[in-house]
């Protein structure tokens, strides 16, 4: 009954493959957006301003990023959880794929939440006429947040590595002395 039970849990593992089938959604609707941009974008560019066609360009930039993070994900999501993607011999295959953990995806995470959001502080200070000094504060303390939190994650997984690296590394001199 232990063992029915034990595979009945390992099974539902298969319940989270909805979730990434609809981020593949979202990575879809994403690239609608971008298209729609480049669409919106391209006739115009010649009429537009610099600082207009850069800020179109960083929300670009932007909308990649967001696609990058959201595939990062799917991969490393589907891969920790569910199952191993079986594209091993495939010449396309991303060298991380299969290589990031979950404190891995984490910092990778974090770190593309922030480098989003410096593109939209970085947008909004360019755009500084049209935006309130309220706004671009709090736009500075909402980035300095993601900022701090992803160095804070970075060193709570450092020391959490070093702590298992010296455990580790007791239990084999405790074991090469046992012999």
């Amino acid at each position: 009954m232990e063992r029915r039970f034990e595979q009945i849990i390992f099974a539902s593992r298969w319940l989270l493959a909805p979730f990434y089938l609809g981020l593949v959604v979202s990575l879809v609707l994403l690239l609608a957006k971008f298209m729609q941009e480049i669409f919106h974008i391209v006739p115009h560019v010649l009429e537009m301003q610099e600082k207009d066609v850069l800020l179109a360009v960083l929300t670009l930039i932007d909308l990649s990023l967001a696609g990058n993070l959201l595939l990062m994900v799917i991969f490393s999501g589907y891969e920790n959880f569910v199952s191993k993607i079986d594209v091993a011999d495939h010449k396309d295959r991303p060298d991380w794929m299969g290589k990031v953990d979950f404190g891995g995806l984490k910092l990778k995470l974090i770190a593309s939440i922030v480098a989003i959001s410096g593109i939209h502080l970085l947008k909004s200070f360019m755009n500084i006429d049209n935006t309130s000094k309220e706004n671009l504060m709090w736009m500075v303390i909402v980035h300095m947040t993601f900022v701090v939190s992803g160095v804070l994650l970075a060193l709570m997984d450092r020391l959490e590595g070093s702590h298992h690296g010296a455990h580790g590394k007791a239990a084999a001199v405790a074991k090469s002395d046992h012999h």
